[in-house]
């Protein structure tokens, strides 16, 4: 005899799993409903001045409901997920973000979505729930016969019993997919407000990418003026002494020149610094994962490094790595000056196409991009590579710092 499932419990499992998005729906739908008093509040009170403070943030909850509804979406059908573009709220002028609310599409587009949604989401759930006493009795009946010939069948000519997925309970799917459909149409950013964000994201890291340029151009020409040039201003001095000293006093030259000799190593040192500063030999020399696990051995605390995928032999393009390395590097000099941590922990690995690395420490946190610290210069450099920069440092730690670089492989 056959031993196959009852194709009523089947069946009955994945109207389970729709009806459990058609009741997540249904909650989504009632915090819009509530949502949509709140807005229409906030827009009154900005239109007489009051209430324009509490409008960038209304857009915060907006963002987070929109969000995980198209997250929600985009599993039930399959299709990737990607974050959509919304305006920054935090920083600036209260006029400035005032204006980027107002101006942005992704905000309005929200804001038309949730009175639809409020109503979509009960009457799809309602349906839902109709359907499952009426799917039950109706399905219960008809896919048991079924499943009872299919088994004679089987069991008399070995045709393989065919997959039922009732006449009625099968509606819930149908009705899960239509709600996650027409959710994502009403959400999906335009192309041209996609264009538009992905315009202004290439703007933002060029002119990071330049400033950054600049700013380790100077830093290149400081170093070599106030160690290298110095140095080799003093090896000049000496070995002209060592030239008048040479035909009355040939100890005291000698003396020069040895100081001369000393001056040389030192120049040579500064040398060796600067070179290191533009793009580390032990790159070169050792890959990704040695150069880490130098850095590692040289940082002022305790440092875990867990490397995924850099320590087969595969190298990465040289900007992959020279980035990755200086955030490590950049990283890791915080934890030592400002972090008070006792340790680290660096992580390497490469998910399809994506290089990540994240460094942890179990500090005091309280980081802040604004005070100096080289974060502004970890983004700047990771946006020059079309990378994402996310950083964590609430009050009282830990600090996370986590980048993605495209890597092609």
């Amino acid at each position: 005899m056959s031993t196959a499932p009852a194709p009523l419990t089947s069946a009955v499992r994945r109207s389970r799993d729709a009806s459990h998005y058609l009741i997540t729906g249904f909650l989504t739908a009632l915090a819009c409903y509530v949502s949509v008093f709140l807005v229409a509040a906030v827009l009154l009170f900005a239109a007489v001045i009051i209430g324009l403070p509490a409008l960038p943030e209304t857009v915060k909850p907006l963002r987070e409901l929109v969000e995980f509804e198209r997250r929600r979406a985009a599993e039930r059908l399959g299709v990737p997920y990607a974050p959509a573009p919304w305006p920054v709220v935090d920083g600036g002028e209260l006029v400035e973000r005032v204006r980027r609310v107002l101006t942005d599409p992704m905000v309005w587009r929200g804001v038309r979505w949730m009175p639809v949604h409020a109503l979509a989401g009960n009457v799809f759930c309602c349906l839902a729930m109709v359907l499952w006493p009426v799917g039950l009795l109706v399905d219960g009946a008809v896919l048991s016969v079924q499943h009872r010939l299919d088994r004679r069948r089987h069991d008399e000519y070995g045709t393989p019993p065919p997959t039922r997925e009732g006449y009625v309970v099968r509606w819930h799917g149908v009705l899960a997919d239509l709600s996650a459909s027409w959710n994502r149409s009403l959400l999906t950013p335009s192309p041209s407000a996609v264009l538009a964000d992905r315009i202004d994201q290439l703007t933002e890291s060029r002119a990071g990418a330049v400033e950054a340029h600049g700013a380790e151009l100077r830093r290149i020409e400081r170093d070599l003026h106030d160690g290298a040039q110095a140095r080799i201003v003093a090896l000049s001095m000496r070995i002209g002494l060592a030239k008048q000293l040479l035909d009355h006093d040939p100890a005291a030259a000698r003396r020069r020149l040895d100081e001369a000799q000393d001056g040389v190593d030192e120049a040579l040192a500064e040398l060796r610094h600067v070179v290191r500063g533009i793009h580390p030999p032990v790159l070169t020399d050792r890959g990704l994962a040695g150069a880490v696990r130098a850095l590692a051995a040289d940082a002022a605390v305790p440092v875990v490094t867990e490397l995924d995928g850099v320590d087969d032999g595969r190298r990465l393009p040289a900007a992959i790595e020279a980035a990755a390395y200086f955030v490590v590097a950049e990283a890791l000099t915080n934890i030592g000056k400002h972090s008070g941590a006792t340790t680290a922990t660096v992580r390497i690995d490469r998910p399809a196409g994506v290089l990540r690395v994240v460094v942890s420490d179990d500090g005091r946190g309280g980081a802040d991009e604004r005070a100096g610290s080289g974060l502004v210069g970890i983004r700047r450099r990771i946006a020059a590579l079309d990378g994402a920069t996310r950083i964590s440092s609430p009050t009282g730690g830990p600090t996370d710092i986590e980048v993605e670089l495209p890597c092609g492989s």
